[in-house]
């Protein structure tokens, strides 16, 4: 049985030529294939360490759950999806809720391991129904609106959380990885990423060394005195340790808060595989309901034991962005990693030790690259954004994503960021779409032209089933 996990050496394994894509079945040469992996594990791990620590969890069970799901994806998909789960980002406001009502850690995993369950089963009903079920509600003007919000929609974490730390390191960071990235050559500028991180790491040991600490943002929000680099956590911590574990509890109160999250989730995987597919040129419509369901299994394993729920990272859409490489090897060495780092409390106080202004530099970049394939599959589906049918939703979602808008609906429900930007756009975009004249209806099919070849009801015997490629 072919689980994606052979591949070929891409040339010879060293050099890829300019412009040239490193495919998921392929890989280049070990030594590379484990720094590209270690590169996405960088791109991940602040939004994985952090996002825990922010919903109460633990942050090294969250890093090695994250590697068991990434492996789980990966399985699931037969490596023709390269993607890292990692800490969804969407629970931070759902877990404050519930634990603002009385809600323990239990409580939190037990909700969200409900998400991951409604998750699974929209994964399966897009199996079964197929692809195109995703598309007739999310067309080409909704996903790249959708990716478009979920890239931008960080760009607060960067310019409130990281930047203030020491803006000048931040923006050193920046233009060397910019540099690394458009002139570097070869295997080099692949890993371009992970070497703006360790120059932003010399960066801020040489400011410590010459200007002493600095009074800034220290990423708690509190302006005090303190290094750039702050590496006291490392000395005390154990070499190898296993995290803390917890089973989930179950309150109807908690569930009905967190369900809504899972529109949000259904958009992130949507948007993902939607993105994967335009950088890698293979149509990714028959996976797209295998995606789903094994982002809904991970999460549901990763809560059963008290880890936070996972999704697919868009960070890591920015990495291979940057690098064109999309080997799924790359992905199977992070999830080593993330392994390890999960059973080594002192190397996760080492990459913990990032300092704020390292990612700030990095992650405008980044988060940048991830908003704008939003654009590019605007591009590629020759969306038109003078037709106000278009423009309207998508105008309107982006904002409320990128601004983080909150629709509060009781004291202790309330919609926000991505779940309400992505609510925007996919349900304002279908209730105009039913009002508007025909003239406006017909200058886009409903489908994007990506879904035409899994449209055929299942036992239809389509071209890509006779060839294998199908469901």
């Amino acid at each position: 049985m072919d689980l994606g996990v052979r591949w070929k050496l891409h040339g010879d394994g060293r050099n890829p030529a300019p412009g040239a894509v490193v495919r998921p079945d392929e890989r280049l040469s070990w030594p590379r294939t484990f720094g590209l992996g270690a590169q996405h594990v960088v791109a991940m791990f602040g939004a994985s360490f952090v996002a825990p620590v922010l919903m109460g969890l633990d942050p090294n069970l969250a890093i090695m759950m994250s590697g068991v799901a990434t492996a789980i994806f990966l399985l699931a998909t037969k490596g023709r999806v390269p993607s890292y789960l990692g800490c969804s980002l969407s629970f931070v406001g759902v877990a404050a809720v519930i634990r603002a009502q009385g809600g323990t850690s239990a409580t939190v995993t037990g909700a969200v391991f409900v998400v991951g369950v409604a998750l699974f089963l929209v994964g399966v009903a897009v199996q079964r129904f197929g692809a195109r079920i995703i598309h007739a509600a999310m067309p080409p003007i909704v996903t790249g609106a959708v990716v478009m919000l979920i890239g931008f929609n960080l760009a607060p974490v960067t310019a409130a959380t990281y930047w203030p730390q020491d803006q000048w390191t931040a923006l050193l960071t920046m233009l060397f990885t910019g540099l690394a990235v458009v002139c570097l050559r070869g295997f080099w500028s692949r890993i371009a990423i992970f070497l703006g991180l360790i120059f932003g790491y010399a960066v801020s040991w040489l400011f410590d060394l010459v200007f002493g600490r600095i009074h800034s943002n220290d990423g708690s929000g509190k302006v005090v005195d303190h290094w750039r680099l702050d590496l006291s956590a490392v000395g005390p911590a154990d070499w190898i340790g296993l995290p803390s574990f917890h089973g989930p509890s179950f309150e109807w109160s908690a569930i009905l808060v967190a369900l809504p999250v899972v529109i949000a989730l259904v958009a992130e995987n949507a948007g993902h595989v939607k993105a994967v597919g335009e950088m890698t040129g293979d149509p990714l419509d028959d996976k797209l309901g295998t995606a789903i369901s094994a982002d809904g299994a991970a999460s549901m394993l990763s809560t059963a034991v008290g880890g936070p729920p996972n999704t697919t990272y868009s960070e890591n859409i920015g990495v291979m962005a940057a690098t064109r490489v999309y080997s799924t090897a790359a992905y199977w060495a992070a999830a080593a990693f993330a392994l390890l780092f999960g059973l080594c409390p002192k190397f996760g106080a080492v990459v913990a030790a990032i300092p704020g202004g390292v990612l700030g530099g990095i992650t405008v970049i980044l988060y940048g690259m991830i908003g704008l394939l939003g654009a590019q599959i605007w591009i590629n589906a020759g969306v038109d954004l003078r037709n106000p049918l278009n423009l309207v939703p998508a105008a309107a979602g982006i904002i409320i994503g990128v601004g983080n808008v909150t629709l509060e609906f009781t004291d202790t429900f309330s919609l926000s960021g991505i779940a309400l930007g992505t609510i925007v756009v996919i349900t304002g975009y279908h209730v105009l779409r039913a009002l508007a004249p025909a003239h406006l209806k017909s200058q886009e099919p409903l489908l994007d032209e990506g879904t035409s070849t899994y449209d055929t009801p299942p036992g239809g015997g389509s071209k890509d089933e006779e060839s294998g490629t199908g469901k």
